[in-house]
């Protein structure tokens, strides 16, 4: 799409319709909407798991995503710098130039990989990679880690050591298991288990399972993306269009 056509690599629209009578009540850009909560749960992920004195961020990537989830991880923890890799070294300059003067922080091209990998104490892994984009033992003991970007059995962006070495968040236990390669194929090479999954986010959200234990700990949350979390985030997005007056009314 973004070649050939101009468009987004993700095209989505959601049609929001009521619960109990099931009348459409609105039409939604779901492609920035989506953008929009995956990188608020990458947020999410940051604020409960991250060190509390992080402030470098380097995300690997430089599309939508790279972006909203750097957005989020700005909301969670006082990000001072943050560092961008793409294997497109001109998107990644673009990238950089945009999100310094929309963040107001210094975010600056990475040339090497693993010394973006090494400076980060929050990392995103946000691209469309089907192999490791970077090695497990570059990730410097309290690094919290975002993997975003793979969502299918045989496509990872994060290698066996690197979810090894982590402390495994979900999104949710079963889609993991069913679609994070990342962890899918960490357990085919016999590095782990399922039994390697910690807990789901929303589990530590609510205080029922403890996150980060120490400041040396390496964290991991896996996000492939819950369906929930897009209606919670258009049903939020209709209340307040309709408390601002904001949107088009079309007769039906």
């Amino acid at each position: 799409n973004p070649s050939q056509y101009g468009l987004p690599a993700v095209v989505a629209t959601i049609l929001l319709n009521d619960a109990h009578t099931g009348a459409l009540l609105a039409v939604m850009d779901g492609t920035w909407l989506t953008a929009m909560r995956t990188g608020a749960v990458g947020g999410v992920a940051a604020k409960y798991l991250a060190r509390q004195d992080a402030s470098v961020a380097t995300v690997f990537g430089a599309g939508v995503q790279a972006r909203t989830q750097l957005m989020a991880v700005c909301e969670a923890r006082q990000i001072r710098k943050a560092y961008v890799y793409d294997l497109d070294r001109e998107r990644g300059q673009a990238y950089a130039a945009a999100m310094s003067e929309q963040l107001h922080i210094a975010v600056i091209a990475a040339d090497d990989p693993r010394d973006a990998v090494e400076a980060a104490d929050i990392l995103v892994a946000a691209t469309s990679a089907h192999e490791p984009i970077f090695r497990g033992e570059w990730i410097r003991p309290g690094t919290h880690i975002n993997g975003v970007g793979s969502h299918s059995p045989s496509a990872r962006e994060l290698d066996s050591e690197t979810v090894r070495r982590a402390l495994f968040v979900a999104d949710q236990r079963e889609a993991c298991l069913a679609e994070a390669g990342d962890l899918i194929l960490a357990i085919e090479e016999g590095a782990l288990d399922e039994g390697h999954i910690h807990a789901e986010l929303g589990q530590i959200v609510a205080g029922q399972v403890p996150g980060r234990s120490s400041d040396e700990q390496i964290t991991l949350f896996k996000s492939v993306g819950l369906a929930l979390q897009d209606v919670a985030t258009a049903a939020r997005v209709y209340a307040l269009a309709q408390e601002q007056g904001l949107g088009l009314e079309i007769p039906l």
